[in-house]
């Protein structure tokens, strides 16, 4: 008796690239249909609609004293405060995990806090407190410091919003390092400081890269914080999140997608900068 193979199937066995279509994972096809809809199109639509300005006009549009002014306020500010945070996260990581204390719990869900809370709660409880008239402003305002609605504020709000993040990257690898090494270290005669820089800083190095990367692409596109303790002037603090919402506030949706590209470009290198600095550093840390 001879059979024949059905006619899809003979297909699928002649086209290689059906036949390589059916040898993907399911997950595979999950995890690539995903993230097409969720990140690939809406960025190539956003590309797509700034492409529709003539390239004059873009790049008018994109390198504008305002625009430029905006960038560098933005992503400035929100590479200090990354780098602010990379020190102090990695302290406060440290602290939890090598000492037990009372409150110890309490530590933790503050550090949680910019998670859970809104980002305007956030902004304006920074701005109540680090005004002129605030509990922490009033005390250096005596001095000519003005924290609330300016850039200082700005920063004061990135590096809240993005702390968590340095934390709970750094903390889980720090709980995960074998104390036994540090005193192998101090018995051959290392101090703190050497056993801290030569043992336990190379391993904890990947890790806090991380933690800043994510603070930093959290502090760039932050607003609801911002727009609350800044005040929002050009030049001086104005973020380019709220730059885009001001152009489309005044119905310039190219202009505002034109910025937006730009935007996303350089966080996309400064990004890829710090994952290959990160790759570095655990291939010859």
């Amino acid at each position: 008796m001879v059979t024949t193979t059905p006619l899809p199937d003979r297909k699928r066995q002649s086209n290689p690239v059906l036949k390589f279509l059916g040898k993907i994972p399911w997950t595979w096809v999950i995890t690539f249909v995903y993230l097409a809809f969720l990140l690939i199109l809406p960025i190539v639509a956003m590309i797509a609609k700034a492409a529709e300005e003539p390239f004059d006009k873009f790049w008018a549009t994109a390198t504008s004293p305002l625009a430029l002014s905006s960038y560098e306020i933005t992503f400035v500010t929100a590479f200090c405060a990354a780098a602010i945070n990379g020190v102090f996260g990695t302290l406060i990581a440290w602290v939890i995990v090598r000492y037990n204390f009372w409150g110890k719990r309490f530590v933790e869900a503050v550090v949680d806090l910019p998670f859970a809370l809104p980002t305007a709660v956030a902004g304006l409880t920074l701005a109540t407190i680090y005004s002129d008239k605030g509990f922490l402003g009033s005390l250096v305002a005596p001095f000519g410091i003005k924290i609330a609605f300016s850039r200082i504020g700005v920063f004061v709000a990135m590096t809240f919003i993005s702390l968590p993040f340095i934390v709970r990257t750094v903390q889980p690898v720090l709980t995960d390092l074998e104390k036994e090494i540090e005193e192998a270290a101090w018995s051959l005669g290392a101090s703190q400081l050497q056993t801290f820089i030569k043992v336990i800083l190379p391993p904890l190095t990947p890790s806090i890269l991380t933690g800043v990367a994510l603070g930093f692409s959290r502090a760039v596109g932050e607003y609801g914080s911002t727009v609350i303790i800044a005040s929002n002037t050009p030049f001086k603090d104005l973020i380019t999140p709220i730059l885009i919402f001001q152009r489309l506030e005044q119905y310039d949706y190219v202009g505002a997608t034109v910025i937006g590209v730009v935007m996303l470009g350089i966080s996309f290198i400064s990004l890829l900068a710090i994952n290959l600095l990160q790759a570095w550093s655990k291939r010859y840390g």
